[in-house]
């Protein structure tokens, strides 16, 4: 009953971290859905086209919460029946499917249309911090752009804040992982998706264009209100 419970919270408690909506329950088990995206398919067009956000959402996303459901229901039994190889082995299909979730909740936020302010530059104290630790805007989308371009195969790169050091950093992950993987103490502030899927559809294989674009449609706004909370000035 106590590891029931523990993974249960553990996995409320990701959920909540993340700011994820969207959690329901089936069968005594809590469950995630696809939550909405903030605009319409269309409305970051030039930048991300309308075909690929409603593949990357729909389809993409949905597919990651429909195997993270999956690999928490079988979890579920096998605590219950006292299955500890399975339990084990359920570990790798949780934390893909369940960073999947994560990642992408984030990402939807970390976008908006021009017209709603996508690509206005930070301002107020995650400006200050952009400029005291990369120098400038340009050189942390220049440094953030580069290493998404060099991740190999599929991943993020992420802007986070380091809640112990007070820090921002550039981090990316492999596949699936969220930023927490790089450390405890790390928050996603802004997560830049570079897998295929979310531009070669518009981009090919060219991926520094779409690294390069993507800059017009991202929300600032968001990322400043979650430095804020994580950093608040005394």
């Amino acid at each position: 009953m106590a590891l029931r419970s523990l993974a249960a919270k553990k996995t409320l408690a990701s959920a909540a971290a993340a700011g994820l909506g969207g959690v329901g329950q089936a069968r005594g088990l809590k469950t995630f859905t696809l939550p909405d995206l903030p605009y319409d398919y269309g409305a970051l067009e030039p930048a991300i086209s309308g075909e690929i956000m409603q593949l990357h959402h729909q389809k993409h996303h949905q597919t990651y919460i429909t195997n993270y459901n999956k690999a928490l229901e079988q979890l579920h039994h096998a605590i219950e029946s006292g299955d500890a190889s399975t339990a084990v082995k359920l570990q790798s299909a949780i934390k893909f499917n369940g960073g999947g979730h994560i990642n992408h909740s984030i990402f939807w936020q970390n976008l908006a249309p021009v017209r709603e302010g996508g690509g206005e530059p930070p301002h107020g104290n995650l400006g200050w911090a952009i400029d005291n630790d990369f120098g400038s805007l340009e050189a942390l989308i220049k440094k953030m752009s580069a290493e998404g371009a060099a991740v190999q195969g599929s991943g993020w790169v992420w802007l986070g804040v380091d809640k112990e050091a007070k820090k921002l950093v550039v981090e990316t992950t492999a596949n699936q992982d969220p930023l927490v993987t790089k450390g405890g103490s790390l928050v996603p502030l802004l997560g830049i998706d570079v897998w295929e899927h979310a531009y070669y559809l518009q981009y090919k294989n060219v991926r520094p264009d779409y690294l390069k674009n993507i800059w017009k449609v991202i929300n600032w706004k968001y990322a400043s209100q979650i430095y804020e909370k994580e950093c608040p000035k005394a």
